[in-house]
């Protein structure tokens, strides 16, 4: 179900086109987000069984931990700016792959860290069964802006 209290996921996140892997924002607060995904036949990352590779689903985290900050940015009234998936303690893979009909749902819940560097602990889950698939703390850096990082100052 769509719902008409979040923007576009496009409209929050640093990507564009194809890599956009995330249909939507389900649910927002202050300390975490949730995204729905849907694996389809053109779905990118699809292998030739069918199936899409479970370290994909770091992809969807990250995108989702994106999503966060850019409906928060958004919320302040700042540009959307892309950040960078820099590590991650102990991620938990139970799942051997996604199938193309499987809806997900992945949720980044804010652990700590706000302006550079910030840590997220992500589930992602089929939103059919409720079962967790994937499970971890991700870390990210959001560079004041991209020529900052580039240049190698602030």
């Amino acid at each position: 179900m769509m719902s008409s209290r979040f923007p576009p996921i496009a409209e929050v996140l640093p990507h564009a086109g194809r890599m956009v892997l995330l249909a939507r924002i389900l649910d927002h607060a202050e300390g975490f987000t949730t995204c729905g995904v849907e694996i389809m036949a053109d779905s990118p990352f699809l292998d030739p069984d069918g199936a899409i590779p479970p370290w994909v689903g770091l992809e969807y985290m990250t995108q989702c931990i994106a999503a966060h900050a850019g409906l928060r940015a958004r919320a302040r009234g700042e540009p959307i700016k892309p950040g960078f998936f820099i590590g991650s303690r102990r991620v938990d893979f139970r799942t051997d792959g996604f199938r193309v009909g499987q809806t997900l749902s992945v949720t980044a819940n804010h652990v700590w860290g706000d302006k550079e560097l910030a840590s997220f602990a992500c589930v992602l889950r089929d939103r059919l069964t409720h079962a967790v698939l994937v499970e971890g703390t991700l870390k990210v850096f959001l560079p004041p802006t991209v020529s900052a990082l580039i240049r190698g100052g602030r």
